[in-house]
């Protein structure tokens, strides 16, 4: 399983690549593999500030539909467009053209509490 050591992670299998006070952020190759094909990325939530572990979007597989949880308090200001018309890139490439959105981040003292990625392998076991 691919788990970059420059990425942090949530116990809800996104992964966050910080980048001064933004942070983009994407599901993991763990959660991707474990919804399966994915055929649709909503997220209506852009421009809009959200709290820490707030729905921001849902992915959409054959089987299931999941919440997306933003992992900071912080503005959405950007959304992978892309997956509109191409969602299987979560599947493809989901730590690179799968990504979902980027967002200022409102408090950066939230980012220390997110996990590397060998607690996140020790996470999902």
């Amino acid at each position: 399983m691919n788990l970059p050591e420059d990425l942090k992670y949530t116990k809800d299998h996104e992964w966050i690549k910080i980048d001064g006070d933004t942070i983009t952020v994407g599901i993991t190759d763990f959660a991707q593999s474990e919804l399966g094909d994915i055929v649709y990325v909503e997220v209506e939530t852009v421009d809009e500030t959200l709290d820490k572990d707030e729905v921001f979007g849902t992915v959409e597989a054959v089987k299931t539909v999941s919440d997306l949880f933003i992992p900071v308090d912080g503005e959405i200001i950007e959304f992978n467009e892309s997956l509109e018309d191409e969602p299987e890139k979560v599947n493809e490439d989901p730590y690179g053209d799968g990504w979902m959105i980027k967002v200022k981040v409102s408090d950066k003292s939230q980012l220390d509490e997110l996990m590397d990625a060998e607690a996140y392998k020790a996470h999902i076991g």
